[in-house]
């Protein structure tokens, strides 16, 4: 199919492309486009305009300090996938890019644009819970970070205002972080994605996190699963006690021809038994 009539305009800075969200009503922002051009296609979203800033210099690139990871909000997700940085800092975050799509999109696909997305099937969402990552974003009442726990609110909805554009995300350094996800076969979207962070002091959990998408309509924390483990032996039974808490947090489960509600909380546990084992072991 054909999407509907659109304009184009490639903006050479955030500012510009700031000023013109502001100005051309309807307007839709564009990078790498594997999200937003096949729902054009499909004429689920008809955009008066594209603006298009895939290619303003300063916004892909990697960084890491000993605090954590720094990403630009282009960077694409073969390059999160393939990062030494990312593997070292948060092994978790170089396994959930690894997992998005196939290799055309992972060549084309931003961090940025999948978070500004925020699919209910896409594998980042769920990893920044867990991982408490901060998103950078500019608009045109300046600039602010913003907690990605307070950046997902529903189904393709972020608390971005029109004009705001992400330029980037900081996640804190942790070995102990791990994400397993059921892949559909044909999409490869999540059916269940799991991140699991864990941090142990003498023997115990003194941090945990798990973030689930896929499952619901936008990723949450599993937050009775952390209540679970926290203080601690991360043993496997405690681990197996902890991850079948997992489906309290799963309030409006969603089913589909491929797989029920029930079948996607069970995938959930079972997924966070192992995320969780992983994590700990890397935690040390």
């Amino acid at each position: 199919m054909y999407p509907s009539r659109f304009d184009y305009h490639r903006a050479a800075s955030i500012e510009e492309a700031v000023q013109l969200l502001g100005s051309v009503e309807g307007a839709k922002l564009v990078s790498g486009g594997h999200s937003l051009i096949p729902a054009m296609k499909l004429r689920v979203a008809q955009p008066t305009a594209l603006v298009d800033i895939g290619r303003i210099e300063g916004l892909s690139g990697i960084s890491s300090d000993e605090d954590g990871l720094a990403i630009g909000a282009l960077t694409t997700h073969a390059e999160v996938a393939a990062s030494a940085a990312v593997k070292s800092a948060c092994p978790g975050l170089a396994e959930a890019a690894a997992a998005i799509g196939d290799i055309q999109v992972r060549n084309r696909g931003t961090i940025g644009g999948s978070l500004a997305h925020n699919d209910p099937g896409a594998d980042y969402p769920g990893a920044m819970l867990a991982f408490g990552a901060e998103i950078t974003a500019v608009g045109s009442n300046g600039e602010r970070t913003i907690a990605a726990s307070d950046l997902f609110v529903d189904m393709f909805t972020t608390c971005l205002d029109e004009t705001e554009v992400i330029t980037g995300v900081r996640i804190p350094a942790a070995r102990g972080t791990a994400y397993l996800k059921h892949r559909h076969p044909a999409s490869s979207y999540a059916v269940v994605g799991v991140a699991a962070r864990v941090a142990t002091e003498g023997g115990d959990v003194s941090e945990c996190a798990v973030g689930v998408n896929g499952v619901t309509g936008c990723a949450v924390l599993a937050g009775p699963v952390s209540e679970s483990l926290c203080g601690r032996p991360a043993n496997q039974d405690r681990i197996r006690t902890a991850a079948g808490r997992v489906g309290e947090s799963l309030d409006g489960a969603v089913g589909d021809l491929y797989a029920s509600a029930e079948f996607r909380v069970h995938l959930a546990e079972v997924h966070a038994r192992r995320a969780l084992a992983a994590a700990a072991s890397r935690a040390g």
